[in-house]
């Protein structure tokens, strides 16, 4: 039953696109939609990925000898970079 019901809703739209110039494409509303739905998927992507970056630490945690990840270096006392050089 649902084939017979596209194959007639196919059927009435063959028409329309006979009366469409044959050497112009435009994506039409359903790519505007799409377009829009993407967008808006993206939006709210890079909203949720803002909101678990802020809850990441950077910080890194100090081992057992008080070292930040850098053997030796205690994890106050990091070289400040500077010019090279000098």
């Amino acid at each position: 039953m649902a084939d017979v019901n596209a194959h007639l809703a196919v059927a009435q739209l063959v028409p329309l696109a006979k009366e469409l110039d044959q050497n112009k494409v435009t994506p039409g509303v359903l790519g505007f939609i799409v377009f829009a739905v993407m967008g808006l998927a993206v939006w709210f992507l890079m909203k949720s990925m803002h909101r678990h970056m802020g809850k990441v630490a950077f910080d890194e945690p100090a081992d057992a000898e008080g070292t930040a990840g850098r053997a030796g270096v205690p994890s106050g006392s990091a070289p400040k970079p500077g010019p090279q050089g000098s």
